[in-house]
């Protein structure tokens, strides 16, 4: 796949460059700037790319503006935002729109290369790879909506782990129950949710958005 790469720092975006590229994935360009990363994005449309929430020349919010904007010009694509901060209000209008993949991972949290390619390959397929700090960051001092209401603990439970990017397998592992029991929570949660496309990549993500976007 080919991927963009935004990180202010040299040695960190060298280093994930190098980690996407032995990997077998191709980097087509790397940003070091908002504007330079908005640009990249617009030139290349990659596959996924990879951009940091807070560089020059502010140093504030300026990738994930930047991720923003390239969205909305170019509806779906897919963006990892890999960041040491959460921005609350920007982080839920990434999530807001509803195509294509988002992740949001927090730089502490990315213990091993496989993991990180696992997140990035996954955003790049439409899929979803949220870290759970930042899930509980941005779901502080929300209420449910009426749909996730009907869910179960359990249903809710797996909801959840569902946002973090895990498969039902992986989901079962966690929770000590069979690849197959989790299938069922996942349709029963997916039809209290309305959500019925047959796609069954686009109804986990539909069921994530909804989860993120609850308050």
């Amino acid at each position: 796949m080919r991927v963009v790469v935004a990180e202010d720092l040299y040695l960190l975006r060298d280093g994930m460059v190098r980690l996407i590229e032995a990997f077998g994935h191709q980097v087509v360009a790397t940003a070091a700037t908002g504007p330079e990363t908005l640009d990249a994005l617009r030139t290349w449309r990659p596959d996924v790319s990879v951009i940091d929430v807070r560089m020059p020349p502010g140093q504030s919010d300026e990738g994930l503006r930047a991720a923003l904007t390239a969205r909305t010009e170019m509806p779906g694509l897919p963006v990892l935002i890999l960041s040491q901060h959460v921005e609350q209000l920007y982080a839920r209008e990434l999530l807001a729109d509803g195509s294509g993949g988002v992740g949001y991972l927090l730089k502490e949290s990315v213990f091993d290369a496989e993991g990180f390619i696992g997140a990035l390959e996954r955003v790049a397929g439409g899929g979803t790879a949220m870290d759970p700090a930042v899930i509980a960051k941005l779901l502080s001092g929300g209420s449910r909506n009426r749909g996730l209401e009907r869910l179960t603990e359990r249903e809710y439970s797996v909801l959840a782990l569902m946002a973090e990017g895990l498969s039902n397998q992986a989901i079962g592992r966690r929770v000590f129950l069979s690849e197959s029991t989790i299938g069922k929570y996942t349709t029963s949660l997916f039809g209290k949710l309305g959500i019925t496309d047959d796609d069954d990549t686009n109804r986990r993500v539909r069921a994530v958005l909804t989860y993120l976007n609850r308050s």
